[in-house]
């Protein structure tokens, strides 16, 4: 009796340091691992790492994310490499990574070469290099807006080749009423003894322009100037290219006179604890996000979230907290929602539709209908 041989999936990308396509590849390779699927991962290595191989990936470095010409000379190694380790899912992240994938599974024996997986994780520039993410036999869009995005730009891609997943929050790690624990919360009051009898509100996103540091600066002054005892936590650092963005908020905090109700804090470790004390969220980018885990992360915790109504953040508003969604740019409507919630909270409903494990078992099912196709062709 033949013993069914055990499938071996391969993820590309460039690199395992962080970011939301980083912690998707983890979250995939940690599932097929429990479902008994062998997990390869090619990249060219970082701190998660470690992290991948505890889990029981195995990580083979590679620098296929290296913008040279020189890239395309692991064309042929890449081709080899699938052929020895019998890879059946070729699982590519990112546009470099994707074409080096791409021509070395192009040149192989369609009999033998594994099925090709493509996901659109962000709104990339319409081009030839950008469509390298389109000729997967199936293409996975991480919301509505990159499956409308894809459709609009893209007209020539097979809609029955696109699958919608949405990112999905492991509600094991940001469950619902979370508090952080007595040292934590100790260690906090004691660095920040001012921010005690106010209301928080969270602004959790990197320092740049379209994430809407200048907005949420508005709305505190507006907030505070109505009476109300509020602080803003603007969460996350600037690329070390972009300080000079920094400098004008705080300006900009200064300007305001705002320096008692506004605090950057930097990039911080802490974030689901720092949520989990918030008595808001915000997500505020003026252009769409491609989904935006800081969103239903909060949600999953039980913290109310208002955020301009577009791209995925929109998304998950509508279908889990649609009392949060409020027009992009419109610092009137904003400054109303969040005044009225502040004065008449509404409670955050449990919701199952952008869950980690939603997302993993859709990602397999996806796998198993391109390897059932194999079988059948």
């Amino acid at each position: 009796m033949l013993v069914p041989r055990t499938i071996t999936v391969l993820q590309i990308l460039p690199a395992l340091n962080s970011g939301g396509v980083e912690r998707g590849t983890l979250e995939i390779s940690r599932h097929l691992v429990q479902q008994g699927i062998r997990s390869l991962v090619m990249s060219g290595g970082g701190r998660l790492t470690e992290q991948l191989q505890a889990e029981g990936g195995e990580h083979f470095t590679r620098p296929l994310g290296k913008k040279s010409l020189l890239t395309l000379r692991h064309v042929r190694p890449l081709r080899r490499f699938m052929l020895e380790q019998k890879v059946d899912i070729l699982h590519v992240r990112s546009r470099l990574p994707a074409w080096i994938a791409y021509l070395a599974w192009r040149g192989m024996n369609p009999k033998f070469r594994p099925r090709l997986v493509t996901s659109v994780h962000g709104f990339y520039t319409v081009n030839r290099y950008s469509g390298v993410m389109t000729f997967g036999e199936r293409v996975i869009a991480v919301s509505n807006t990159i499956g409308d995005y894809l459709d609009t730009n893209y007209p020539q891609l097979d809609k029955q080749r696109v699958r919608v997943i949405h990112r999905g929050v492991d509600q094991h790690e940001f469950p619902r009423g979370f508090q952080p624990d007595e040292r934590w919360l100790a260690k906090w009051r004691q660095q920040h003894p001012h921010l005690q009898n106010a209301q928080l509100l969270t602004l959790p996103a990197r320092l740049t322009r379209w994430k809407g540091q200048l907005d949420f600066i508005d709305l505190i002054a507006r907030l505070a100037q109505s009476g109300l005892s509020v602080h803003g936590l603007i969460v996350g650092d600037a690329d070390p290219k972009k300080q000079y963005y920094q400098r004008e908020l705080e300006a900009h905090i200064a300007a305001l006179n705002l320096q008692q109700h506004v605090s950057l804090v930097g990039h911080r470790n802490d974030l689901k604890e720092i949520m989990s004390i918030s008595s808001m969220v915000l997500s505020l980018s003026r252009d769409p996000e491609a989904f935006g885990r800081t969103t239903p992360e909060a949600l999953s915790l039980g913290v109310p979230v208002v955020g301009y109504d577009h791209g995925g953040a929109g998304e998950v508003l509508h279908a889990w907290y649609p009392q949060g969604a409020t027009p992009v740019g419109d610092l009137d409507a904003l400054t109303q929602k969040v005044s009225q919630l502040l004065a008449h909270p509404v409670p955050v409903p449990p919701q199952t539709d952008f869950t980690l494990e939603q997302m993993q078992a859709d990602t397999l099912s996806v796998y198993r209908e391109l390897l059932e196709s194999t079988r059948t062709r």
